[in-house]
């Protein structure tokens, strides 16, 4: 797409995107390695012993001067899915997903896996892929997203996005979220590119309020076929629509998409 001015609304979706945590926040550690945060007000509300047992082992360190909240790295996995499933006891995770995450630390060494759920509550970094879809006659594929999605639901989205699990590489990813909510085969499209990377770092909502979103989105464009119609395939889509660039445009400056897909198609617009 050729680039043009950028709408106002877009400098304002930028700032919602990359803002300071709503409340304080002590760094978590595994080892000696940071991998996320938390709102320390949280584990007042998980049985104190939950937080001692061999399982967990959470202890409070200091980290570049100031306290923070440690796991040990021997069997980080454990510990971390440990302490997910107590946030979970205590009503303070996000929706329980039977899905593991990779943790990184800070410099992208992959050094544990959790539960998706608890990720925004332990302020957790994450990838996502998104996929912009267009037609070889100047139109653009959008999805609605199903009305009992646990974020944003019923609002706007791109062809397809979806978080990389600990099993995916990014390629793969995008192979299976493809499938899954559009029904296509990376094969069937053309001109499959990436586009580059949107990144997130907000407060969530998730764990009553105390979660905190760190996101990284790979975002990748394509042109859907003639004859390629997307079907959904895992019941997360409302619907399918078939926009012009002008409508997508007008939906995007209405807030009808997700804060991640607006932010996507801006800079799939150039903006």
């Amino acid at each position: 797409m050729i680039a043009s001015a950028a709408p106002a609304w877009v400098a304002a979706a930028r700032a919602r995107a990359l803002c300071a945590p709503a409340a304080p926040r002590m760094a978590l550690l595994v080892g000696a390695e940071r991998v996320g945060s938390v709102d320390g007000r949280i584990f007042d509300q998980i049985d104190p012993q939950r937080l001692l047992d061999k399982r967990c082992q959470l202890s409070i360190v200091l980290h570049e001067g100031a306290p923070a909240w440690a796991l040990p790295a021997g069997d980080a996995t454990a510990a971390l899915n440990a302490l997910a499933l107590a946030l979970r006891e205590a009503g303070r995770c996000g929706p329980w997903r039977d899905e593991q995450l990779a943790v990184r630390s800070a410099g992208g060494r992959r050094l544990a896996t959790v539960e998706r759920g608890a990720v925004r509550v332990l302020g957790l970094a994450t990838e996502a892929v998104h996929l912009v879809g267009c037609t070889r006659d100047g139109a653009m594929w959008v999805q609605q997203r199903a009305r009992t999605k646990a974020n944003h639901p019923g609002m706007w989205d791109t062809l397809m996005g979806g978080m990389v699990s600990a099993a995916d590489s990014l390629p793969q990813a995008l192979e299976r979220e493809t499938w899954e909510e559009a029904g296509l085969r990376l094969a069937q499209l053309d001109a499959l590119a990436p586009g580059g990377q949107v990144d997130f770092a907000l407060p969530s909502d998730e764990g009553g309020g105390a979660g905190y979103m760190v996101e990284t989105i790979h975002w990748y464009r394509a042109t859907v076929p003639d004859g390629a119609m997307p079907a959904n395939q895992d019941g997360e889509v409302e619907r399918f629509e078939r926009l012009t660039h002008a409508q997508v445009q007008a939906r995007l400056a209405g807030g009808a998409f997700t804060p991640e897909a607006a932010l996507v198609l801006a800079a799939f617009y150039g903006w």
